[in-house]
C-alpha cells in the first residue's frame, strides 16, 4: 500500500509522519525506515526506526536514483515493513511533474515485496495532474 499525506507546506504533514512512524515501530516485526532531507527529525523519531537522510547521498540527482537507491535498501533488508519518506518534492531534483511514475513505481515495490510506503507531499491533490490514485490511501 502507498499512502500518500498532501497538501500544502506548513500543513503539518512532517508531524503526522513522526506520530505515524514512531507508532508502527511499536508493533512492527520488521523494520521502519524514515527517510528524510537532513537529519533534523532524527531525535523526534523513536531509536528502533532506521533513519536515512538524503543530504549524505547527494549524488541521488533524479526520480530513477531514488527508485535505485531504495531498491539498495530493500536488498540490504528483506525484513522491510513500511518506509516513510519525507517531503519527496525536496529531495534530489524531483518535481511536481515526476510523480505520476514515482507514484506508480511505488506501488508496483509495495505490491511485489510486501511492504508499505508513506510519502508526504507538499502540494493539493488538484495540482498532481497525471498521478493514478488508484491503489493509494490519501489522508490530508
Amino acid at each position: 500500500m502507498v499512502t500518500l499525506l498532501i497538501g500544502h507546506e506548513g500543513a503539518g504533514k512532517t508531524k503526522k509522519m513522526i506520530d505515524m512512524a514512531n507508532e508502527a515501530v511499536e508493533h512492527a516485526k520488521g523494520s521502519i525506515i524514515f527517510i528524510n532531507k537532513n537529519q533534523r527529525l532524527m531525535y523526534d523519531l523513536k531509536y528502533r526506526i532506521r533513519v536515512i537522510c538524503m543530504d549524505d547521498y547527494e549524488h541521488v540527482t533524479n526520480s530513477d536514483e531514488y527508485i535505485g537507491f531504495l531498491y539498495g535498501i530493500i536488498s540490504a533488508d528483506h525484513d522491510i515493513e513500511t518506509i516513510f519518506i519525507d517531503s519527496i518534492l525536496k529531495h534530489a531534483d524531483f518535481k511536481i511533474e515526476n510523480l505520476p511514475e514515482y507514484i506508480d513505481r511505488l506501488k508496483d515495490i509495495s505490491k511485489n515485496y510486501g511492504m508499505d510506503f508513506v510519502v508526504s507531499i507538499s502540494a493539493e491533490k488538484e495540482e498532481m495532474e497525471g498521478v493514478n490514485f488508484d491503489g493509494c490511501a490519501i489522508l490530508n
